[in-house]
């Protein structure tokens, strides 16, 4: 056809998968090969087949992590990366012409075809094909889905894989569009993990994984100083990003603005080239060269040629066979967060998210803090970038990004809730001979410092 294919997917969610037959007979209407895939399916395995089958665009209806009662799109382009301006505010000016006139007038087919299981299967051999034959597999792991739809693609993966299987929270085990067990259906959020490192406590395991409920993001707890704890995003991507620079993956590394400056000393070290962007993948997946990018929100990009968005799936196939490797060493991962940080230094990130009724109220603190930013934090002098107007190497974003020798402020609202954000760092060289939990310590006492100064700062 003359519009050329495009891949539909849909998670488990209520009224995903007519919202997704809507889509497939639109798109077949307006002239389009629409595929939509038979089942529920991982956002990430979407992402994969749009280069794979050769499309024009994908779409994935799904809510990912928000509550029970959403629901929405994600929209790719032909590259298989998320859409960014133009193509974003050209589909919204579409949606609202077409808004105008009754819904009955828009031509629609069900001549769309239903993917075989040949787009799975080539997911899988992908990711099986990067964990070398060699690679020790023997670990012991728990793992949930948050009823989401990442459980059984995981349980082929990893098998396929040769790594033994997870210890699955039955309660989280199967797809679920109430998420019953938990508050919200996130794994930053607390007591989403709980029944996952209860059961970590019972079979004595090495590592605790979740995915979100569409499995394109990735969350990791180990035990730290003798507890539980689960990974900041900053961590786990460090550890994934210095762990391919490790075995040698030569190419660009990146991240978003408001993820830790670890990524760019650790990439420069090894000689490797590294690029800052924008928050979301939609900007770190269409980086030139990319070889691994990831953000903060616990979305990792660890194979771009041929999903260039977040995979939770791919990603957590990595994390495995890094753990995997540690162990048989008698190591673990937070062994080689000490190892990382005594070579680099310590890098502390926290995250101040200020909620309101009033969406002027965050309009009003972005006002008030390029009006008059601090110059001063921690009793270090600061620079201050208003990226209003974007730089060299960022395009315009309503953020302020604040940076002394030893800190790192960026400030923005959320672009999905009404919410100020505030991503703060603190940085910190080890000197031999002392303590990296001191260290530590004091990085986190610098963060308090500027969680406080902020505040003040922006009224709030």
């Amino acid at each position: 056809m003359a519009g050329g294919k495009v891949i539909i997917g849909f998670d488990a969610r209520r009224n995903s998968d007519v919202f997704a037959r809507d889509t497939a007979e639109i798109m077949s209407g307006a002239g389009f090969q629409s595929m939509i895939t038979p089942g529920p399916l991982p956002t990430p395995v979407v992402a994969f087949g749009v280069r794979h089958r050769g499309c024009v665009a994908g779409v994935v209806v799904t809510a990912s992590h928000n509550p029970p009662q959403d629901n929405g799109y994600k929209v790719y382009l032909g590259d298989g990366s998320q859409i960014v301006p133009p193509a974003d505010t050209e589909i919204t000016a579409r949606i609202e012409e077409v808004a105008k006139h009754s819904l009955d007038d828009v031509p629609r087919t069900q001549s769309y075809e239903v993917i075989g299981p040949e787009l799975v299967d080539a997911y899988i051999d992908r990711i099986v094909s990067s964990v070398p034959t060699s690679a020790p597999r023997q670990l012991r792991w728990v793992y949930t889905p948050l009823h989401g739809v990442g459980g059984s693609l995981v349980t082929r993966v990893v098998a396929a894989s040769g790594f033994p299987p997870a210890h699955v929270v039955a309660e989280q085990a199967e797809p679920d569009p109430r998420f019953p067990t938990v508050a919200f259906p996130n794994p930053e959020e607390p007591g989403a993990i709980d029944l996952a490192l209860a059961q970590a406590q019972q079979v004595d395991a090495d590592l605790v994984i979740a995915n979100d409920p569409d499995a394109d993001r990735l969350a990791a707890a180990v035990i730290l100083d003798g507890r539980w704890r689960m990974l900041r995003g900053d961590e786990l991507g460090v550890l994934l990003g210095e762990d391919a620079l490790r075995r040698g993956v030569r190419g660009t590394y990146a991240c978003s603005i408001v993820s830790s400056s670890l990524l760019a000393t650790i990439a420069a070290a090894y000689g490797q080239p590294f690029v800052s962007t924008l928050t979301g993948f939609k900007w770190i997946g269409r980086v030139p060269n990319l070889v691994y990018g990831y953000e903060e929100a616990l979305g990792y990009c660890v194979d771009p040629k041929t999903v260039p968005d977040k995979d939770g799936i791919s990603a957590l196939v990595r994390l495995l066979t890094l753990a995997a490797g540690l162990n048989a060493e008698g190591r673990n991962l937070a062994d080689r967060l000490d190892e990382i940080a005594r070579r680099y230094g310590v890098y502390e990130t926290d995250q101040m998210s200020v909620r309101v009724d009033d969406p002027k109220i965050i309009t009003a603190a972005m006002a008030r803090l390029r009006a008059s930013p601090p110059r001063i934090l921690t009793g270090e002098p600061t620079s201050v970038v208003d990226l209003a107007h974007g730089t060299e190497q960022l395009p315009p974003s309503d953020a302020v990004l604040i940076t002394s020798e030893m800190i790192k402020v960026v400030v923005r609202p959320s672009g999905t809730e009404p919410k100020l954000k505030c991503y703060l760092e603190a940085h910190l060289d080890v000197p031999g001979g002392l303590e990296l939990a001191a260290i530590r310590a004091e990085a986190r006492s610098m963060l308090a410092t500027i969680r406080s100064e902020m505040s003040v700062a922006l009224g709030l």
